[in-house]
């Protein structure tokens, strides 16, 4: 139905293309855990994916230019006692990850500057709180250190990581499994959708309910539910008849969707993944072969198919790469890393452009990685819209801070939290001495860079200037 409407659009030839073999992470043993998360995650630096681990669960980290053969003996990230089900990387610090796993706990690590070089066992702060495996563990979109977890015991938590504490916990909401919950674009409110067929907008700091719908969809199998730029919310799921389904809605009146579409029978949950810059969404199917993306605009009707990007092999995963990791110079709009069982390959959405000049209307200002307010604010009442960054001479990362977690002394808080301050390096090594003096290193080094690569460029001036003469000698 989607295809009889042709209708001008700039993203209407955006084609997927896989990379080459030696490009590809190879030789990964991608979880198997029958749990419905993308088991994939990655940032402009490093990509993350949950694999299959014995006595307990772990998750690689690979610098991204790490590709090719991963050796069996690679160091993981392997601190949970049971199988790691979400990881979600920070977006305000590219070091920074947390993961949920089956032990009930939540934890978040910092990966060293060049990846890991012997097994990661220590987080820098463990979340206790839940009393069922955590499946879901998603990062506020603007306040610094906000984490929300969602468990198997129906209860959604949102922590301060930097001192360790849950802050909000949202109990009685949901009277069963979540199967999502997404951050509105400034993460004033959060969106859930729950197995008994209900879609859920909560506003966490007055823990109420604003707007709720009751059969999103009206199928059994799980369903998603995401947050748009404009706070429409985008959903996938199922109809009765079993066929998959997307849906927009507008929260102010969730009796009728504002639309309704259906794609097939195949019985794959469907991802999805939201560029806010371009309003196009990608799905995803578990256990598909394909990328399906449509635009979505204020036209109906609202959601419009624009393509599919079809390969022969099913993904376990997929990882979507935020917008300041992508390479402007190809027109690249998007980049997926797709999970096979024993790889993991890279996949890039390009719009064919004949100029070189960077595309104004293909780069809108993005979100960038500083956050616009700090936890305490956040929680206080404060909202802060994203801090947007030009990618119009790509995106150069800056020098991350260290994650340090301050636990607050309580006579009243039980082992969990001392736990949590003993599980906490950055705390124990957070002293002002050392950290002057590594300043005082590391301004060394970059000055001795400097001079050697002055030098270099002598040389190479040298070295030029003498081929002429020989030429000329030559001749």
């Amino acid at each position: 139905m989607f295809r009889r409407v042709v209708r001008a659009s700039k993203f209407r030839h955006v084609f997927g293309q896989a990379v080459k073999n030696d490009q590809c992470y190879d030789d990964i043993r991608v979880s198997r855990v029958t749990w419905d998360s993308s088991f994939c995650a990655v940032n402009p630096k490093f990509v993350a994916i949950i694999i299959e681990a014995s006595g307990g669960g772990a998750f690689l980290v690979l610098p991204l230019l790490k590709t090719g053969r991963i050796d069996k003996a690679y160091p993981t990230v392997c601190g949970h006692t049971g199988p790691v089900l979400d990881i979600d990387w920070c977006p305000h610090n590219d070091h920074v990850i947390a993961s949920g796993s089956e032990d009930c706990t939540v934890m978040v690590w910092q990966i060293p500057e060049n990846g890991l070089v012997t097994p990661l066992a220590e987080p820098v702060v463990v979340l206790e709180g839940h009393s069922k495996r955590v499946g879901i563990v998603t990062w506020h979109p603007t306040a610094r250190n906000v984490l929300m977890s969602a468990g198997c015991d129906n209860l959604i938590i949102i922590w301060n990581v930097g001192t360790g504490e849950a802050m909000i916990q949202l109990e009685d909401m949901h009277p069963d499994v979540i199967f999502s919950a997404c951050w509105s674009r400034n993460g004033a409110l959060i969106c859930t959708a729950c197995k008994d067929k209900k879609i859920r907008v909560i506003d966490p700091r007055k823990e109420k309910i604003v707007a709720e719908k009751d059969k999103a969809h009206d199928g059994a199998r799980p369903m998603r539910a995401i947050f748009l730029a404009d706070g429409n919310i985008f959903t996938t799921g199922f109809s009765r008849m079993s066929e998959r389904q997307l849906a927009l809605w507008n929260p102010k009146s969730m009796e009728e969707p504002i639309s309704v579409h259906e794609l097939d029978t195949s019985n794959g949950v469907l991802l999805p993944f939201y560029d806010a810059d371009t309003n196009v969404v990608y799905l995803c199917g578990k256990g598909d072969s394909s990328i399906r993306y449509f635009e979505i605009t204020d036209e109906a009707p609202f959601v419009h198919y624009l393509n599919t990007f079809s390969s022969k092999e099913p993904q376990r995963g997929m990882g979507y790469m935020p917008k300041r990791g992508l390479d402007v110079n190809k027109c690249e709009i998007a980049r997926f890393y797709k999970l096979h069982e024993r790889k993991c390959e890279p996949i890039i959405m390009t719009v064919p452009r004949k100029s070189d000049l960077f595309q104004d209307d293909l780069y809108p200002d993005t979100a960038g990685p500083d956050c616009a307010i700090e936890a305490e604010d956040w929680f206080d009442g404060k909202n802060g819209e994203p801090i947007l960054i030009s990618l119009k001479n790509g995106y150069v990362p800056g020098k991350n801070r260290d994650l340090k977690v301050v636990k607050k002394s309580n006579v009243l808080e039980g082992k969990p939290a001392k736990k949590a301050e003993n599980t906490s390096p950055a705390q124990s090594k957070a002293s002002p001495h050392p950290c002057t003096q590594n300043e005082g290193k590391l301004e060394e080094l970059l000055r001795e860079v400097k001079s050697l690569r002055d030098l270099v460029t002598l040389q190479d001036r040298r070295i030029a200037k003498l081929e002429d003469q020989i030429s000329k000698v030559a001749i």
